[in-house]
């Protein structure tokens, strides 16, 4: 695996230091420990394939002139056996260098070489991450917000396993605690008014008809005593089927049971149907986990209250009016928090902290980060105030925080789905719109940013569409080549690499040598997006390329031969940029 944009800055380096040492060695300049500095990649190419700006930084500690300091250096600047042509001086004293025609060429051969595995770096060196992400209610269906979220922290977890990280994937089942409570009493009203004299009539007028039976007592919920619910409970008409469901099964079963029974029964009906229901649903948006952790292990297994008394031992939680309390403000925080109510139930956090606990310590994974709506902001200092008080580096748990969606068509902001009416959730958008544009669009933007998601792009087939645009420069070269085949031309095993001299040619194979950097990149900074916009400009040059050098007709057969390989690098490389995003690579459209 190499990365020869790496490679080419650290023999940079070696290059500047060594004629820093010669100039040292002639007392051309004092012999001073210098301050590091940086080697970049301009964004104007003009300026040289790369820049240091070794010069700027050591003026004050050579005390001379930043552009003498420069020409010195270029004086020393022993070029000859490296991968760069040549350097000058520009502007004040920054420090230009261009590559030779002999490391594009490697570029390509490289691309050709690793094949599918171009772009894996050992960034990471196989430490163990942990990636959690969606972690929706399992009381209900995923709306918007976790279909970003399932986009971006499955795209994450491929972006680690690139940067030779060992990651996995785990979806945190809330099965536990008050949201499964306030599910068994919606279950269990709902099944009520299926048992009642209206609720019966119902049933016996949409006995051949689950649905409309469904809406029909959703849409009276408001309208009396019969089918009136609570605040305090989920109104979706997924719990009435869940009911309507059970009751078709079991009839008056649990009418005379406890309240406490009948919502246990319910909730052990329901509750795998649902889980097994978002296991489904995420399969078809291609997110497959490596672990679903139930909340419910951590109450078996005693966890919360084992981290309660950790935190009272280590005097660093107290208890106060027959409550036990979190000394937050010796950790920055604003003030103190409660961990077990006076009642003796334990708030949501405790077993979130058990939780990444069991992460951290027991499972003893070098880093666990965590996908969160931006709502999140408040908790994860809690949360990491407290994983410190018992011991855990904190600075091994990083949290993505992702801001809202809004779904927008003709437009205007949505929130139904045009074929049902409903509140769109996550299966209702995979019915509207593909699942490549799905993954893709939602990785277009920095989680941290608010995104406008555009509905009616998503299914245009044209160049707007950016993941239509991406994937049409892979059929593209597909045809091409397939075109080529057919007139009986092979793709050849070698070529004159060096004749791909074009600007467009060293603009095309520039942007391929960046793809282990960028994976590097998106590695440090948890942001897949970066993946998306280099497979968007490599899309661009590769078009840009293709209209001004033909292929086909060539000038000579030699140089043919050359963009032809330089094709199959671009086919290849954009493969394997779609398949970190885990998006289709169709060869015709």
């Amino acid at each position: 695996m190499s990365d020869l944009i790496n490679s080419a800055s650290l023999r940079l380096r070696e290059v500047i230091m060594e004629a820093l040492g010669a100039l040292v060695a002639e007392e051309k300049i004092p012999a001073e420990p210098l301050p590091p500095f940086n080697i970049e990649i301009p964004a104007d190419k003009s300026h040289g394939d790369f820049a240091a700006n070794t010069a700027m930084v050591c003026a004050k500690t050579l005390r001379m002139p930043p552009r003498k300091i420069a020409e010195l250096i270029c004086e020393k600047l022993s070029l000859e056996g490296t991968i760069f042509e040549r350097a000058e001086v520009a502007g004040p004293g920054f420090l230009n260098f261009f590559l030779s025609r002999k490391w594009f060429s490697d570029v390509v051969r490289n691309v050709l070489d690793e094949g599918e595995n171009y772009g894996k770096t050992d960034l990471g060196k196989g430490k163990r991450v942990l990636v959690e992400f969606v972690s929706a209610n399992p009381t209900g269906p995923m709306h918007i917000g976790n279909a970003r979220g399932g986009a971006i922290g499955d795209c994450l977890a491929s972006v680690l396993q690139w940067a030779g990280y060992h990651a996995e994937r785990e979806f945190y089942v809330n099965d536990a605690g008050n949201q499964i409570e306030k599910f068994g009493k919606s279950l269990s009203l709902r099944y009520m008014q299926l048992c009642s004299e209206k609720g019966q009539q119902l049933i016996y007028e949409y006995r051949d008809d689950t649905e409309k039976l469904c809406s029909e007592i959703y849409a009276k919920s408001g309208e009396g005593e019969d089918f009136e619910m609570p605040e305090d409970v989920y109104l979706g008409t997924d719990i009435i089927e869940h009911a309507a469901n059970y009751y078709h099964d079991h009839i008056f079963e649990l009418q005379e049971l406890s309240e406490e029974e009948r919502r246990k029964a319910l909730v052990d009906y329901a509750l795998p149907i649902n889980i097994a229901g978002l296991e489904r649903d995420l399969k078809k948006y291609r997110i497959v986990y490596d672990n679903w952790f139930r909340e419910s292990t951590v109450h078996e297994k005693n966890e919360t209250k084992k981290v309660v008394d950790k935190l009272m031992e280590a005097g660093k939680a107290y208890e106060q009016d027959g409550a036990i309390w979190f000394r937050a403000t010796e950790y920055g925080l604003d003030k103190d928090f409660v961990l077990r109510r006076s009642n003796g139930l334990y708030t949501y956090i405790v077993p979130d902290i058990a939780y990444h606990y069991d992460k951290l310590v027991t499972r003893n994974f070098d880093k666990a980060i965590n996908v969160l709506g931006a709502d999140h902001h408040g908790y994860v200092p809690r949360l990491k105030a407290a994983l410190t008080a018992l011991g855990v580096d904190a600075n091994k748990l990083d949290v993505v925080l992702m801001q809202m969606v809004m779904l927008v068509r003709n437009g205007e902001v949505v929130k139904l789905s045009k074929r049902s009416g409903k509140a769109i959730t996550l299966v209702t958008l995979l019915d509207e719109i593909p699942i490549d544009a799905a993954r893709f669009f939602f990785n277009l933007r920095e989680a941290n940013s608010q995104f406008e998601f555009d509905l009616d792009l998503a299914i245009e087939k044209s160049s707007q569409n950016p993941v239509y645009y991406v994937q049409y420069a892979h059929a593209r070269i597909c045809s091409l080549l397939r075109n080529l085949s057919e007139e009986g031309v092979a793709i050849p095993e070698t070529a004159d690499l060096d004749l791909l001299d074009n600007p467009r040619e060293i603009e095309l194979i520039r942007h391929l040598a960046s793809l282990p950097r960028e994976i590097d990149m998106a590695a440090k900074s948890y942001d897949p997006s970066k993946i998306t916009k280099y497979s968007i400009d490599l899309a661009t040059l590769f078009h840009r390329f293709y209209d001004a050098c033909s292929v086909k007709n060539a000038e000579n057969e030699q140089l043919r031969d050359a963009r032809i390989l330089l094709c199959v690098a671009v086919r290849q490389t954009l493969r394997n940029a779609l398949e970190i995003l885990n998006i289709d690579r169709p060869e015709k459209m």
